[in-house]
């Protein structure tokens, strides 16, 4: 009976008062939390979604866009799903460090018969992001040397406070000229000469965000011999492979010729651009290292980093990836189908500079079609993007970027009239 009653007094309902109080006069633990600003690109987004203009355009989102303007999967994506639904796959954890297909495959891309892999410690990330923030980490760990970063300026604006959060010290270079709309070469050049030895470098491999301004050749050898010269260590992030040019080898250029030069690397791959794998977060971390052994030890501390972050990378985006980059039928197809999204890009820019010279501006739009990627550096100031917003609700940046994939057939003429406009 004793214990009848201690299990009744066990079970029945325990009733919670909503009014507490925590130190002080507040009501909540969270009454100090300030309220964080917007995102700037999602700003943009809403603004865009609010109009009611008809000819609106947005330029702001970096994703891919079809010439309707539609989100685009690729069709060879769409084959690899069904051969993996074909095989009725199950739904187990992948190991740490990835589906193991996709980390071979990832680095086969990116290195081709350049590199020896078994000096590589490689871990699938989620994305390009994740891969950035497990390798900022384990630099802050590990790298023996100045806990600093420099940044290209500009840069991605997620790149700041990636490495920040990772524990990081963030520093820049010089990198783009606003006066030209190009690669300051002399300006970066001169940094990299005079940047403490024995710090990190981070170097965008292709179609480089925000500025669509790439180092040439020459300049990438420069480059390299100053870094290695300096023992500063290189770290790219190659997030547009095949996206920028349409061909996989003249991207990863950068890349191969580092570690030509006997660089070690660390490399940040994504597969959100190439494949439109955005929501399926498939990226890679390849860390480049002296021997074997150390190879090893590296893995094994990579592994220690992302256990008590997600402890997994989910699997589908990777398997679909893996699929692609290991179907010899299927990759050829992906082949064509890059070239076609980077070959739609690269038109657009021809026709925006050709609308913009037809409408008779005095200005130099050469860089719209020297600049490659995604991105283009308009020139546009803060006062001309304000104008070209409320005037023509053509959307965009402050800074003048605008995403190449939201122009297109119908509107590229429309977009070159705001520039114009603006810019008289």
């Amino acid at each position: 009976m004793a214990l009848l009653r201690a299990w009744t007094r066990l079970s029945a309902p325990i009733h919670v008062s909503r009014t507490f109080s925590t130190t002080g006069s507040t009501s909540s633990w969270w009454s100090g939390v300030p309220l964080g600003p917007p995102d700037p690109i999602l700003g943009i987004t809403e603004a865009f979604k609010r109009d009611e203009n008809p000819n609106k355009v947005d330029l702001g989102a970096g994703t891919y866009r079809d010439d309707q303007g539609k989100p685009y999967v690729l069709p060879v994506i769409r084959k690899a799903e069904q051969r993996i639904l074909d095989r009725k796959m199950n739904k187990e954890y992948a190991g740490i460090p990835g589906v193991e297909d996709f980390r071979k495959g990832a680095a086969k891309l990116a290195f081709a018969d350049c590199h020896n892999e078994s000096l590589s410690s490689t871990v699938q990330t989620l994305s390009g992001t994740g891969a950035l923030r497990i390798g900022g980490v384990f630099l802050q760990r590990f790298f023996p040397h100045n806990k600093v970063i420099y940044l290209p300026t500009p840069s991605w604006g997620n790149h700041t406070p990636i490495f920040k959060d990772s524990g990081l010290e963030v520093k820049a270079y010089r990198y783009y000229n606003k006066a030209t709309c190009g690669f300051d070469s002399n300006g970066a050049l001169e940094d990299l000469k005079s940047i403490p030895e024995q710090s990190i470098v981070l170097l965008h491999a292709c179609a480089h965000n925000p500025t669509g301004v790439d180092p040439k050749p020459e300049h990438w050898q420069e480059m390299s011999h100053i870094i290695k010269s300096r023992n500063l260590f290189p770290f790219f992030d190659m997030a547009y492979q095949g996206f920028a040019s349409g061909d996989l080898n003249r991207d990863a250029y950068a890349v191969r010729l580092f570690l030509r030069d006997g660089h070690q690397i660390l490399l940040a791959q994504s597969f959100a651009k190439n494949m439109g794998l955005y929501g399926e977060r498939a990226g890679h971390l390849t860390v480049v290292s002296g021997s074997p052994d150390e190879a090893k030890a590296v893995e094994s501390q990579l592994k220690i980093i992302i256990r008590p972050m997600y402890s997994n990378p989910p699997i589908n985006g990777a398997r679909l990836a893996a699929e692609v980059l290991n179907t010899p039928e299927l990759y050829d197809q992906w082949l064509v189908e890059l070239k076609g999204m980077a070959d739609r890009i690269i038109s657009m820019r021809t026709k925006l500079k050709g609308h913009l010279e037809a409408l008779g501006s005095t200005k130099d739009w050469s860089h719209i079609t020297d600049q490659i990627g995604m991105f283009c550096f308009t020139g546009l100031d803060p006062d001309q993007v304000a104008r070209i917003m409320n005037e023509f609700s053509v959307y965009l940046t402050k800074d003048g970027r605008i995403s190449m994939a939201g122009v297109s057939s119908k509107n590229v003429e429309y977009v070159a009239n705001a520039i114009h406009n603006v810019t008289k």
